[in-house]
């Protein structure tokens, strides 16, 4: 999936001016119609005004003749008449550049429109005895210049204002990300073993859940490294001793005086591949649990089948020592997991009980259900661990003083990430009647 990216600054710079600009428009819209309102009440009364002064007075003086006014000496003049009429319907005084017929045939306020005149407003009324009429009219230009004067004076803040308002947004929006520029600059100059958490001097709130996340990321790799020096040293210090002793061996070999020392030579050196090969084998397993990527191919196991192949497979190491084994398992002990690391889980742990149990000894391998989950258990006569180190023998390559067994120190921090990886409980407590270790292992349903 392509990514789309976007400029932070140029979105909040148009979300911010579009904002404003809309909110600007919507007053500009209301202001005009507001005022458009506000001109046309106004006009309207001056017209009523007008027309009852000029009834007044015409009711003071009537005469029978036409009597027109003088020159129009004002623009606004011309969008101006009006017109006096008698009951009997004859014109007895105009404007001059009133029509001698009447401009509206309608009482109160009415408008009419021309093609050669255009829109014009009227206001007609009688005097009480019905005998005057006055007709006043506006030319409706007077009040769509003085509303688009109002319009231009509305717009004109919003023209030059709106640029300053963009160039401020710009400004701020600048210096207000800043910080992150800074941030930005911390994680590019890092070398990749740099992995401290990053602690700007300055940053804004919001950007604090994504800081933490990149800390906790720098953490968790930082773990990871850690943990994977470890191995690797680890491992070199482990491997070393046994190609030591294959390197000594082979060089007795060679160096054999009779063929009675040459094989106890290749039997030693036999030995000694048979103890890398092992522990090599329980590295790659060990590296392979080790990422954080959950189980794959998980499946329903039959746990009690499992079992019962393991401790098949562990057989000829049982007989030669004489050990009393008992395994115990109940039938249809089923969980999802991964089968192949389920089998190594008990290998490891039946294994380790079989090679620290001496000969004659007992090891009791039982597996139950219940409505919790399931439990495998390995129990043994051995020397056991004590409380103390039962947390130290999970760590890797760590092994307890029994120097006459074989062993990585792995087999256990297998088991241990293996239950991890199923989300399973394992505890450690001494075996029966005090004697020895029991582990067990603990997988609940889901």
């Amino acid at each position: 999936m392509t990514t789309v990216w976007f400029s932070l600054r140029r979105r909040l710079l148009g979300l911010l001016l579009g904002g404003v600009a809309a909110a600007w428009l919507v007053t500009m819209v209301f202001s005009y119609i507001d005022a458009h309102h506000e001109v046309d009440e106004l006009f309207d009364a001056q017209l009523a005004q007008a027309g009852q002064t000029l009834l007044a007075l015409a009711g003071h003086d009537e005469g029978d003749d036409i009597e027109e006014l003088g020159d129009i000496s004002h623009k606004y003049q011309r969008r101006l008449r009006f017109q006096i009429w008698s009951g009997e319907g004859k014109l007895l005084m105009r404007s001059k550049n009133a029509p001698e017929t009447a401009l509206t045939a309608s009482n109160g306020f009415s408008e009419t429109r021309s093609q050669d005149e255009g829109r014009w407003r009227h206001f007609s009324q009688w005097n009480d005895e019905h005998s005057l009429q006055v007709q006043v009219s506006e030319n409706h230009h007077i009040r769509d210049e003085l509303i688009g004067q109002i319009a231009w004076r509305l717009l004109m803040p919003a023209l030059f204002g709106l640029p300053l308002i963009g160039l401020w947004v710009w400004l701020a929006t600048r210096q207000g990300l800043a910080s992150l520029d800074g941030i930005a600059s911390q994680i590019a100059s890092r070398q990749p073993q740099q992995l401290q958490a990053l602690d700007p001097v300055t940053a804004p709130e919001e950007v604090r859940t994504m800081l933490e996340a990149i800390n906790g990321l720098f953490r968790r790799v930082a773990d990871v490294l850690d943990a994977e020096r470890r191995f690797t040293a680890d491992a070199a210090h482990e491997l070393r001793t046994p190609l030591a002793a294959l390197q000594a061996q082979l060089q007795v070999a060679l160096r054999a005086r009779d063929d009675k020392e040459r094989e106890r030579s290749l039997t030693q050196l036999q030995y000694g591949l048979t103890r890398a090969s092992h522990l090599v084998d329980q590295m790659l397993q060990l590296a392979r649990l080790d990422p954080e990527s959950g189980l794959p191919d998980s499946k329903a196991v039959d746990l009690s089948i499992l079992a019962e192949d393991v401790c098949a497979e562990l057989g000829a190491a049982i007989l030669d020592k004489n050990i009393d084994f008992d395994l115990q398992a109940s039938p249809g002990c089923a969980i999802n997991g991964q089968p192949e690391w389920l089998r190594v889980l008990m290998r490891n742990l039946v294994d380790n009980a079989i090679r620290y149990t001496p000969s004659f000894g007992q090891v009791r391998v039982s597996l139950s259900s219940d409505t919790t989950g399931q439990r495998f258990s390995v129990s043994d006569s051995g020397p056991g661990i004590s409380a103390d180190d039962r947390e130290a023998v999970l760590q890797r390559f760590h092994r307890l003083n029994h120097a006459d067994q074989p062993g990585s120190g792995l087999g256990l921090s297998i088991v241990s990430r293996i239950v991890e990886l199923h989300g399973a409980q394992m505890a450690m407590e001494n075996g029966e009647s005090g004697r020895g270790l029991c582990i067990s292992v603990s997988f609940r349903n889901a």
